[in-house]
């Protein structure tokens, strides 16, 4: 799977997905750092990817838009080590890959993943 890492996660979140044989890039390896979130969104549509974030604009402007594409994985909760939320999205990734696939939000959360298909609101 393409991943794209929001600049509001650290970079070796991308490396840890990368090592688990994932395509996996930072803003900052596009040089879109403190691009606006519409770039950002963009530049995922561009290159197949699903974005990764913890900010909950993006899922916002893909529902305001009513957009199908970038798939959004929206990391919520306490803020783990990137070991952590990487481990914690490649454990549960087989239960949402198809989501992602065909467009959707999905949320991880401490307690639960919630699944929306995109665009939000069909």
């Amino acid at each position: 799977m393409n991943f794209l890492v929001d600049e509001c996660l650290p970079v070796r979140l991308a490396r840890l997905l990368s090592d688990a044989d994932h395509h996996a890039r930072n803003l900052s390896d596009l040089g879109l750092l403190g691009a606006t979130d519409e770039k950002v969104m963009a530049a995922a549509a561009q290159r197949d990817c699903v974005l990764i974030s913890a900010d909950t604009d993006f899922g916002e402007l893909l529902a305001a838009g009513q957009l199908s594409c970038p798939s959004l994985l929206l990391l919520r909760g306490p803020v783990h080590p990137p070991a952590v939320r990487a481990q914690l999205i490649l454990d549960n990734l087989p239960s949402f890959v198809d989501d992602l696939r065909s467009g959707a939000i999905v949320v991880i959360a401490e307690d639960r993943i919630r699944v929306r298909s995109l665009p939000v609101g069909d």
